[in-house]
């Protein structure tokens, strides 16, 4: 649309003596209308005050919503009444408003009014008058946005007693401004329409507010989303007042402990991270299940809601093990439960953002980050694979799973192969997806705001190869080096504690006076002879593991011969080191034998060379 001041009102206007300049006074929320944030119901969220905060400033009335925006909203200060968020805005947002106009490809161009149908009928004789009978608008954006452009331009060369205020949302967004470097002839029309309105300088002095509302911001074209005239929101998961409010809603009337062992306040605390119909399939399931809703079907279940949330992208683990369980590392042990302590109190300002668990394979380092999460106490999920083949299918991916992330905390999220997970901000031959996700990644570990509530475990045999960028502080802050156990007496303790987690025992005296391979045993590795001692065990029809049997698969086992290897990941994990103390006293006189860190890292230059020359 072509941008063309409105003419002045006549002098004998009230509104043009009240606003010579020809800009309507700006309001919002409900039937009575408010002209300023703080006067907003006390119900609305967050997401919505800053909407408002924005659109009252008149620098922008063209907003993106993202996020959980597929879920219920409040529509009531009492809970009462939930809804759909088009119906939110319809309703409460714009409730004052004479049109709001929703668009999908699906449905078309319609009035919506929420639940007041006397108003629904006004607004269709409005908008009738203007352009004729939305009905009859054929369902193609092309159509649509043509119809809603021609109502703008006669709406805003209208006098100003004959002006309409007027919201148009549109749902399901990335249908209409698609992401791509190669857009269709309609494509870039609806782009450039839609780029046209949130730039319009008449547009913004006017009560005309545009909604464009899709779960994955990454499916929305950059331009618009990244336009300086477009705010885009993130629509949260709901926190835990609104859980609860819901909960009590939703059970209003039943016996709660006829079926659940928590109360409604006590789920909504217990809750975070799970949207609001998902709340409403975990009350249903177990009252129509007939499965009392204890501790353990309690777990089960937001398990599975969580990780359905994430659409299987983070998986839970349930820690069996805590840090007492873990052998040597001692003064990485105390620093990791000194953290704890903090975080169980609540003292999260001096918790590092992040973790970085380095060391040459089999060292453990999967299990450490493991009875991390059990001695913390908090809930722990694994970063799984979160890529695609399709354009653009993977940052989606990745934002819906930062979404419910930082709607659980506290939360350990652990990220195994870091160096191959989180890419690289110079990935080339991807069309930079690799770029895109490592930067959503290195936001999200560098927003203190989530300091103690998002806590970052990154676990590599080659911290060399992770970006300086990641492993900066204010992101993996720790750098905690693990190696083979050095000593007999630590050999020993790990055989007996990993027969325990393999489910048997194995007597002090049964382990042999010298354990061979002494500093060549990976934690991996001793797994893996208990393991073989304990089937020659059972195959024996013993009921623990048998002397002759660990004896015998101690003497058949090969440790790896990848010294080369090894030594480059040993090295690697001293140099990255960021606390002198977490050296065991072998790898502090390696690193003064090598001549400081500075000859450590060109002896690991020389054998990366090495290696790529094989």
């Amino acid at each position: 649309m072509t941008d063309i001041p409105p003419p002045a009102a006549p002098p004998s206007s009230p509104a043009a003596a009240a606003n010579p300049a020809g800009e309507d006074t700006k309001i919002l929320a409900g039937t009575d209308g408010v002209s300023r944030v703080s006067a907003l119901p006390a119900h609305f969220p967050p997401w919505a005050a800053k909407l408002a905060e924005l659109y009252f400033s008149g620098t922008t009335s063209s907003f993106v919503l993202h996020g959980n925006v597929f879920d219920l909203v409040r529509m009531t200060a009492d809970g009462s009444r939930w809804g759909g968020l088009a119906e939110f805005l319809a309703e409460q947002l714009f409730g004052r408003w004479d049109l709001v106009l929703h668009y999908d490809l699906a449905r078309g161009l319609r009035c919506l009014a929420g639940s007041n149908a006397k108003r629904l009928q006004t607004m269709v004789e409005k908008i009738n008058r203007v352009i004729g009978d939305v009905r009859q608008i054929k369902r193609d954006p092309t159509t649509a946005l043509a119809a809603i452009d021609l109502f703008i331009q006669k709406n805003v060369m209208s006098d100003a007693g004959d002006r309409l205020s007027a919201a148009i949302i549109i749902d399901h967004a990335s249908y209409v401004a698609s992401r791509g470097d190669r857009l269709s002839l309609n494509d870039q029309t609806h782009l450039v329409t839609l780029l046209n309105w949130a730039s319009s300088p008449y547009i913004k002095r006017l009560n005309l507010a545009f909604v464009l509302i899709d779960s994955r911001l990454t499916d929305i074209s950059d331009r618009l989303a990244s336009n300086p005239h477009v705010a885009t929101l993130e629509v949260p998961l709901p926190a835990a007042p609104d859980r609860e409010a819901f909960l009590a809603h939703s059970t209003k009337g039943l016996d709660v402990a006829s079926f659940s062992d928590y109360s409604t306040a006590e789920l909504g605390k217990l809750t975070a991270g799970i949207s609001l119909t998902d709340l409403e399939v975990l009350i249903r399931s177990s009252r129509e299940g007939g499965r009392r809703l204890d501790s353990i079907y309690f777990r089960d279940l937001k398990k599975r809601l969580i990780e359905r949330q994430a659409t299987g992208m983070l998986e839970f683990i349930e820690p069996k093990w805590g840090l007492d369980t873990v052998v040597g590392h001692e003064a990485a042990k105390q620093r990791l439960l000194d953290d704890a302590a903090l975080i169980k109190q609540g003292l999260l300002d001096t918790v590092p953002m992040g973790y970085l668990f380095c060391g040459p394979v089999g060292t453990g380092k999967s299990f450490l980050a493991t009875c991390v999460a059990g001695s913390i106490g908090v809930p722990a999920v694994v970063l799984k694979n979160f890529r695609s083949k399709y354009v653009g299918e993977s940052e989606g991916n990745l934002e819906r799973v930062l979404n419910v992330l930082r709607s659980m905390g506290p939360v350990v999220v652990v990220v195994d192969e870091a160096d191959t997970v989180l890419g690289d901000r110079d990935s080339g031959g991807d069309s930079g997806v690799g770029a895109r996700i490592f930067g959503m990644i290195a936001n999200q570990m560098g927003d203190t705001r989530y300091r103690g509530k998002i806590i970052w475990m990154l676990l590599t045999a080659r911290p060399d190869l992770l970006p300086i960028d990641i492993k900066r502080q204010g992101r993996a802050e720790v750098h905690i080096p693990l190696f083979y156990p050095t000593s007999q007496a630590e050999l020993r303790t790990m055989f007996r504690i990993l027969a325990r987690k393999s489910g048997t025992s194995l007597a002090e005296e049964d382990i042999p006076a010298t354990i061979p391979h002494e500093g060549n045993l990976s934690g991996a590795d001793i797994e893996g002879i208990v393991g073989r001692a304990w089937r020659l065990s059972l195959l024996a029809k013993a009921a623990s593991i048998t002397k002759e049997a660990l004896t015998s698969a101690m003497a058949s086992f090969m440790p790896s011969t990848q010294s080369l290897e090894r030594e480059l990941q040993e090295l690697a994990a001293i140099i990255e080191c960021t606390d002198a103390e977490f050296l065991p006293p072998a790898k502090k006189a390696r690193l003064e034998q090598l001549g400081g860190r500075e000859k450590a890292q060109e002896r690991a230059t020389a054998i990366k060379q090495i290696i790529e020359e094989r």
